[in-house]
């Protein structure tokens, strides 16, 4: 299992984040296919979706380390119906420069327990496939496969399939 840093600091976000969330995100939009956006998100943007995401009393969490933000997590709401109030779909992202450091699990070990005292009951990951690291990473974390939609995004001229992963929290 991978150690992670003893310097990585995990904290709410806050908008002077947003630059280096962008920038972070803006990495895997435009050499990735896992995230359907095809064009950069700016930072007033990320201000916006943090904002949202406390507006909804979500958790957006970042990783800092030595001063930089080094990956961010965060909740949405699964659906707008009022039935769905106590599912979330939950997301990370790590800097490309950090890999496999333990950051995401890291990240996830701090949103998870926040969103179940919230009273979160499921938390759905939604991964475009293949993406062996991401479902690893969610596997680890007692997330399992509950659906495998195929060819549902168009992205680099080819379709991606996506899995769902879910966790009752």
């Amino acid at each position: 299992m991978t150690t992670v840093p003893d310097d990585i600091v995990i904290r709410a976000a806050v908008a002077g984040d947003s630059s280096a969330i962008a920038a972070i995100y803006n990495h895997y939009i435009a050499q990735t296919v896992i995230t359907f956006e095809e064009e950069a998100v700016p930072a007033p943007e990320m201000v916006r979706r943090i904002e949202e995401a406390g507006s909804a009393s979500l958790p957006w969490l970042v990783a800092e380390r030595e001063g930089k933000v080094v990956g961010y997590a965060y909740a949405t709401p699964w659906r707008a119906r009022s039935a769905y109030r106590f599912s979330v779909e939950v997301t990370v992202y790590v800097d490309p420069d950090c890999p496999r450091m333990g950051i995401g699990r890291r990240l996830y070990e701090e949103l998870l327990p926040k969103l179940e005292d919230r009273g979160a009951h499921a938390a759905f990951g939604v991964i475009a496939l293949p993406n062996d690291a991401s479902v690893a990473l969610h596997e680890r974390l007692g997330f399992a496969k509950v659906a495998h939609l195929r060819e549902v995004g168009w992205k680099f001229g080819r379709w991606i399939d996506v899995g769902y992963w879910q966790r009752l929290l």
